[in-house]
């Protein structure tokens, strides 16, 4: 009886935490790649699944997940739940050995006669070809916040940090211009414009491609420390590289401040190498 009884208690909690965790939604990169190594090998009461595991790893390596990319070779490379693929594991393999993973980089010097291929099972969204992007001359916070909810991944950026650039800019208003010439939402400068390939500052889906874009870049050059990021989107990448750290002004280090006290987030993952549209030219 006792043993029934302990039965049904522990088959009540592996139902419980089976649904618990089908329910989670995982936000961070992080969290996708614990909730994908559950899937992967049964844990927690988990039933295994390599689909829904390749899945979330693929969501978090999309995001900048190193640790996902190579996992989603591994499976690749040992047909686990898919069929062997050296291809596809290079392809995976190559971008964690970017982001600085030792076994990945062993395993492309291993197998540097093979080619990696494009994913298909595991790509970034494409950015519906300004579909949903109407430009408004007068947007109220909603329709930039779609916007940014469209444009800011295909970035590889979290769009919350996005929006905290514009509501410090411009306080959303798209025809904010500074006594430097920084124009529109995300307040670009004319050289700023340029360099991401922005020809009407004043357009605001424009605007805020090109403030995205220059958010990618310094993500990846200040490797997702996001005070250096604001620090630099504010006085610019050659004062926090002379300075070693946030400028000694006190216009960007309130800014800084300010948006850290809206975005608490020390680090961004760093985005995947840039759309082709990227511009990346180094400040001078």
């Amino acid at each position: 009886m006792i043993g029934n009884k302990q039965l049904i208690i522990g088959l009540l909690l592996t139902v419980f935490v089976r649904a618990a965790w089908a329910d989670q939604k995982p936000e961070s990169p992080e969290d996708a790649r614990k909730v994908a190594a559950t899937y992967e090998h049964g844990r927690n009461g988990v039933k295994q699944d390599y689909q829904q595991a390749f899945q979330l790893y693929c969501q978090a390596a999309l995001k900048g997940d190193i640790e996902s990319s190579y996992n989603i070779g591994f499976m690749y490379f040992n047909g686990r739940g898919m069929p062997r693929d050296l291809g596809l594991a290079m392809r995976w393999f190559k971008q964690a050995a970017e982001g600085g993973d030792s076994h990945a980089q062993k395993m492309l010097l291993r197998y540097a006669d093979v080619v990696p291929v494009d994913d298909a099972a595991c790509k970034r969204p494409v950015l519906e070809p300004e579909l949903k992007l109407v430009a408004d001359p007068n947007p109220n916070r909603q329709a930039v916040a779609n916007w940014v909810s469209q444009i800011a991944p295909r970035y590889g950026i979290d769009p919350e940090l996005v929006m905290a650039v514009i509501r410090a800019e411009s306080a959303f208003n798209v025809k904010a211009v500074s006594n430097k010439n920084a124009q529109g939402l995300m307040q670009l400068i004319p050289e700023t414009a340029e360099r991401f390939g922005v020809t009407d500052s004043w357009d605001p889906i424009q605007n805020i491609k090109g403030g995205t874009a220059y958010l990618h870049w310094l993500l990846r050059h200040f490797e997702g420390k996001v005070d250096l990021v604001l620090a630099a989107y504010n006085a610019g990448e050659g004062a926090v590289e002379r300075y070693h750290g946030i400028p000694p002004y006190r216009e960007t280090q309130d800014y800084v401040k300010q948006i850290l006290s809206w975005y608490p987030k020390p680090n961004h993952p760093i985005p995947l190498k840039e759309p082709e549209e990227v511009a990346i030219k180094k400040k001078t």
